[in-house]
């Protein structure tokens, strides 16, 4: 009987831009300041991608060259590619096709995958599937996001939390039983109403009335998501640890998506979790969107050890939400 092949995390890379954007820089722009900032979201900066020019896929190209040479290959090895965002270049061609044009990675195919927050986790369990099949040996999964292309910063309530960013990991097959162990992934369109992004599709292209009325922005009812998170992101989470035979006690890592530090709280309470398991980065990026786990897992690599359970969750728009069982591979 062949082994069964899992799809291992064998490299991370990460890119976030120069710019800072902080609190103070904020409190100049909208009626906010830095302690009801921190003190509602653990946010103290983020970062910005200024340039003319420039976009998602020059934050992804980053990330996957510094991967491609963490593990010592060229990018021209690469498989296939999922970008996780909601925020391409263009609507098409996809991110995931300038990057590889970029990067050089000529044998690959790819796409881009959208599902806000959750991007990042429905890319990782996508990638896994490839993998799995036994057809590719070197998938690279991206989350990244340039929010500051879509967030209205006269809106105080979406201003304060988005930042730009990318996350990448390279995935291989692996026979040590070390990689992706399980997922449980949800949605629910009727959280549509919630947090979107209103113009800009079929349903709304582009006009004159929709600029005028901010409708290319990000847009979040607040309380309404915050209810929905809170209870999505650690129901999941409780949900694949008893579906796995496991307790809080078993895993070495909880990686939230980096939306809100209550959420990340509760989400880590709720899986009988100590606060000094959880991987917190939210405070220097903000919400990067599809960007936040990955870019959790590239500040933290060097804490990892090979073996260890890390439990990654998210939640976001759409609604999507879900939670990944990973067995890290070195």
């Amino acid at each position: 009987m062949s082994q069964k092949i899992t799809a291992a995390i064998t490299a991370v890379g990460g890119y976030v831009p120069e710019d800072r954007l902080t609190n103070f820089d904020l409190e100049k722009m909208v009626d906010t300041n830095d302690e009801w900032i921190r003190s509602r979201t653990g946010i103290s900066e983020r970062r910005i991608l200024k340039g003319d020019g420039l976009a998602t896929s020059d934050m992804v190209v980053p990330a996957v060259r510094q991967l491609c040479e963490k593990r010592g290959i060229d990018p021209s090895e690469i498989d296939a590619m999922i970008v996780g965002t909601v925020t391409p270049d263009m609507m098409f061609p996809s991110t995931a096709n300038l990057a590889c044009h970029k990067l050089g990675a000529t044998n690959a195919w790819g796409f881009d995958l959208l599902a806000a927050c959750s991007g990042f986790l429905y890319s990782l369990t996508t990638g896994a599937a490839l993998i799995e099949s036994g057809r590719y040996k070197k998938v690279v999964v991206v989350g990244a996001d340039k929010m500051s292309s879509i967030i209205n910063y006269n809106d105080r309530a979406t201003c304060i939390i988005f930042g730009d960013g990318a996350g990448a990991v390279l995935l291989e097959p692996s026979t040590d039983g070390n990689g992706i162990q399980d997922s449980i992934l949800r949605s629910d369109g009727s959280g549509g109403n919630y947090l979107n992004m209103k113009a800009g599709g079929s349903l709304k292209p582009a006009s004159y009335e929709t600029v005028a009325a901010n409708e290319h922005y990000a847009y979040q009812e607040g309380q309404t998501v915050f209810k929905f998170a809170v209870k999505g992101m650690a129901d999941v989470s409780a949900e694949l640890l008893d579906r796995n035979q496991l307790t809080g006690a078993d895993i070495a890592w909880l990686v939230p998506h980096q939306a809100n530090k209550r959420i990340i709280d509760a989400t880590a309470d709720r899986m009988g979790l100590s606060h000094d398991k959880v991987m917190l980065n939210i405070q220097r990026y903000g919400n990067t969107t599809a960007a936040t786990i990955p870019l959790c897992l590239w500040d933290y690599e060097k804490d990892m050890k090979k073996g260890d359970n890390i439990v990654l969750a998210a939640f976001g728009g759409g609604f999507t939400w879900g939670a990944t069982l990973v067995k890290w591979a070195y």
